[in-house]
Formats: structure tokens, C-alpha cells, sequence
């Protein structure tokens, strides 16, 4: 893709995909123009290096890729403020959770429009995006944004992005609030607290790594650990009990999905 790429809005998500950028040297700065009145350091980085952070009105129109990295609810008035300066055949790739395709589309003056889920592990070039789009440039010009920062998963229905978004966009927010239960488990146990940091924190980016690495299934890397009878298999009976993490996710998974579709109402 060698279209100049528009990124309103730079700052949490936008600055992370910058940084993966900037990692993967897959663009260069010259070929960004950011819009955002809070840009994040990531963004202002850019800027010194030769992206256009905040240029006027006019320069809008260069991009052929524009990127919606907005909250959900402020994407409707940065539609409204920027629509009418675009070029008329600018791709609209959106990050907005829950917004569908066809009322971006309608804001956008019908322009070409693909959703994208990723995650904040885009700055690291270990993201996962989930994609869709209907056109196939529009699919084209989403994955070759987001192939740089990790893996991309394309979606074949749109419906499917409420589930993505709870499984995936959401995720990493469920495995900190975990290490956190367990860091303060650690300490509940007579662990000092930074020994149950380093412990906590040094076993599931291992684990998660092993995972990656094997490409084994985790049920089989769950028995590969679990002696019978030993503690590693007392804990799982708590934690795959009846009332424990597989009902607990499912629980939380759908409420996730819920909110979704509340926030693209």
C-alpha cells in the first residue's frame, strides 16, 4: 500500500499502532498526517520525524487511507468535521468498537469503508487485528495497515466483529486483571509483594510464550503440567469448577458483545 495514510486520532490506539509502525519500519513518517488535538508521545515522535501532526484542512485530502482511531463515541462528530475534506476516493478503515460498516459508510459520504479490531500489542508487532470489509480493496488497504503489527484474522460477517471485540480487542484486559488476582493471591499466601510480582507476572509471559512457541493446544499444556492428585490439579478444580473461569468468561464474553451492540446502536 503506498497511499499517504490519515490517522484521526492518535492517541492510545493510534499511538500504538504508530509505534508498531515505527518498529516494523513499514511506512515512512513522511507518508502520515495525524489529526488529533491530544496526540499521544508515539504521535508527536511521528511529528518529529516528518509526519504532518495537525496540518490545515487542505492537506486532508492527500490521504487515500483514512484511519478512524476514535472513541466510539466521538466518531460521529469527527465524521461530521472531516468528511467534506477527503478525497472522494479515500478507504475509510475504522477501529471504532461496535460501529457498523454501512453508518460509517453513510457519514463518510459513501465511501469505501473496512472495520478492524486489534489489540494494544499492535505497538509491539504482536497484535492481533480481527478484519472486515465487503469491498476488496477496502480489505486489501485494511490488512496492509495492521499485517505489519501482528496477526490479522479476517472475518467473514460483520455480525462476527461483536464476538471479536469481546474475545479478542477486550482480551488483554482480562489477562491483567488475572495477574493481578494473582499477584494479590501470591500475597494473600505470605509471598512479599514484589515476589509475587516477579513470580506472577515471570510464569504467564512464559507460559504465553510456550504456547506460542509449541503451537500446542492449552489443554494439552495444562495436562502437561498437572500431576495427579498434586496442586497444580487442587487449584484447577477450583478454577474449573462449575462457577469458575470457563462460566465466568462465557459471562463475560457476552456481556462484552452486549455492549458492543449498544455502542453501534
Amino acid at each position: 500500500m503506498t497511499t499517504t495514510i490519515l490517522m484521526l486520532g492518535a492517541g492510545r490506539m493510534g499511538g500504538a499502532m504508530i509505534e508498531g509502525w515505527r518498529r516494523a519500519a513499514a511506512f515512512a513518517p513522511a507518508d502520515l498526517i495525524l489529526r488529533d488535538p491530544h496526540p499521544s508521545p508515539a504521535a508527536e515522535a511521528a511529528a518529529a520525524d516528518g509526519a504532518a501532526l495537525n496540518p490545515p484542512n487542505a492537506d486532508l485530502a492527500r490521504a487515500g487511507t483514512v484511519l478512524l482511531s476514535v472513541k466510539p463515541q466521538m466518531w460521529k462528530a469527527v465524521a461530521a468535521e472531516t468528511a467534506g475534506l477527503l478525497a472522494p476516493d479515500a478507504v475509510i478503515v475504522s477501529v471504532a468498537a461496535g460501529v457498523r460498516a454501512a453508518d460509517i459508510a453513510a457519514a463518510f459520504g459513501g465511501r469505501r469503508v473496512a472495520r478492524v479490531m486489534p489489540t494494544t500489542a499492535v505497538a509491539i508487532n504482536q497484535g492481533t487485528a480481527s478484519v472486515y470489509a465487503d469491498d476488496p480493496e477496502a480489505l486489501a488497504r485494511a490488512r496492509a495497515l495492521f499485517a505489519p503489527l501482528g496477526a490479522v484474522v479476517t472475518l467473514a460477517d460483520e455480525g462476527l466483529m461483536h464476538a471479536a471485540t469481546a474475545v479478542s480487542g477486550s482480551a488483554p484486559a482480562y489477562l491483567y486483571a488475572f495477574v493481578e488476582a494473582l499477584e494479590g493471591a501470591g500475597q494473600a499466601a505470605g509471598l512479599p509483594a514484589e515476589e509475587a510480582r516477579r513470580l506472577a507476572r515471570a510464569t504467564l509471559t512464559g507460559a504465553a510464550a510456550l504456547l506460542a512457541e509449541t503451537g500446542e493446544e492449552p489443554a494439552e499444556l495444562r495436562r502437561q503440567v498437572t500431576s495427579p492428585g498434586g496442586t497444580t490439579e487442587a487449584a484447577l478444580n477450583v478454577l474449573l469448577s462449575d462457577s469458575g473461569l470457563p462460566a465466568l468468561l462465557r459471562e463475560a464474553v457476552t456481556r462484552a458483545v452486549k455492549r458492543s451492540k449498544e455502542l453501534g446502536a
